[in-house]
């Protein structure tokens, strides 16, 4: 699929800022006689890391749809700069935008080990399986100079607790070690969100994401060690990566995937107009088409709230594409089973046990 990268900043999905509907300024480039104008240029791209301090690390979940109890976010922004991502919109209520802003500046949440570790001692706490992440990425560039998810998997298998983690970043790998460990007492399940086959396109969809051959060899590689491995195929959109259901599902079950699942695209508040406008720099040719049939699978909107249907849509394309992962697994993965968790490990920290944190 060819895409058109002559008028866009290499290294990022968003290409400018859409306003935050929580602030009442606004910041333009007015471009008056050149003096604030800019280049979209590769060497202009920077990443701010904002170190946080959060009172709690565990969210709830409560929404049907996502099947888990607890999610775990050490970062906020993300710097792999998926055009799609519907956590852009929570950037807002940081002050940000969802658009550049979401992918330059990335809170660091530097106290989160120490606070899992507490919520952990509870004398209440219910083991149930906790997310990582849920929102923005655990694995993205910023881990591999804070080790804040590592840290935090640190303390899972210091607790015995079971964890479950969703990236599309090969250095999941750097964990292996603590990633066996846990796998020894079936503690963890390991998901790897994969979009394309297609190298070209990824570079465009989900820019500092890593590339299609480095996720098939962390599947192969989590796979033979005996890690669970299942693959998210999110989003599917339309005309973009609709027609890789196989050769995908295919090349990630070879590569040792347990199963398969995907979700279609929704573009949930300002991820609309920031993907429209991606859309028309990247495939000028078929934009109105996307958008179109985009607006299909929701109702006549890009974005669709209700429960039970926003996250495989509704009408002829859903159908169709619910129809070709159900063959797809049953022709690539036939046989094939995850082995579930084992809640029955879990060790309670008293506090003087809690200071080693």
């Amino acid at each position: 699929m060819k895409a058109d990268t002559r008028n866009i900043q290499k290294g990022r999905g968003a290409q400018k800022n859409t306003a935050n509907p929580y602030s009442k300024h606004q910041t333009v480039q007015e471009h008056w006689e050149g003096i604030d104008e800019t280049e979209n240029t590769e060497d202009k791209i920077t990443s701010e890391y904002i170190e946080v301090f959060p009172k709690s690390i565990l969210n709830r979940v409560e929404s049907p749809d996502i099947g888990l109890s607890w999610s775990m976010n050490p970062f906020q922004g993300c710097e792999h700069g998926c055009i799609y991502c519907y956590a852009r919109n929570t950037h807002h209520y940081w002050g940000y935008s969802a658009g550049t802003d979401f992918e330059q500046k990335v809170m660091i949440k530097a106290n989160a080990p120490e606070l899992l570790a507490k919520e952990l001692s509870r004398a209440n706490w219910k083991v149930e399986p906790i997310m990582l992440s849920g929102n923005t990425d655990c694995y993205q560039p910023a881990e591999r100079k804070f080790g804040i998810t590592r840290k935090l998997l640190q303390v899972l298998l210091d607790f015995r607790h079971p964890v479950g983690i969703i990236t599309k970043n090969a250095l999941i790998l750097r964990d292996l070690d603590i990633l066996k460990e846990l796998n020894a007492m079936d503690l963890v399940h390991v998901n790897i969100s994969f979009t394309t086959m297609e190298e070209d396109l990824r570079r465009v969809l989900e820019p500092r994401t890593s590339s299609v051959n480095a996720k098939l060899k962390t599947i192969e590689t989590l796979s033979k060690a005996g890690i669970p491995v299942n693959v998210m195929m999110a989003p599917v959109i339309p005309s973009i990566n609709s027609h890789e259901v196989f050769e995908l599902s295919k090349a990630v079950a070879d590569a040792g995937a347990a199963n398969i699942n995907h979700l279609v695209v929704r573009l949930n508040g300002a991820v609309g107009p920031l993907f429209e406008d991606w859309l028309k720099l990247v495939f000028p040719d078929r934009s109105d088409k996307v958008m179109n049939q985009i607006k299909a699978i929701h109702g006549g909107q890009v974005n669709d709230s209700r429960s039970g249907v926003r996250m495989k849509g509704e009408g002829v394309f859903a159908q169709s594409m619910q129809d070709q992962f159900s063959l797809a697994r049953k022709k690539y993965f036939k046989g094939k089973t995850r082995k579930p968790y084992n809640l029955e490990h879990f060790v309670r920290r008293d506090k003087e046990q809690l200071l080693l944190f």
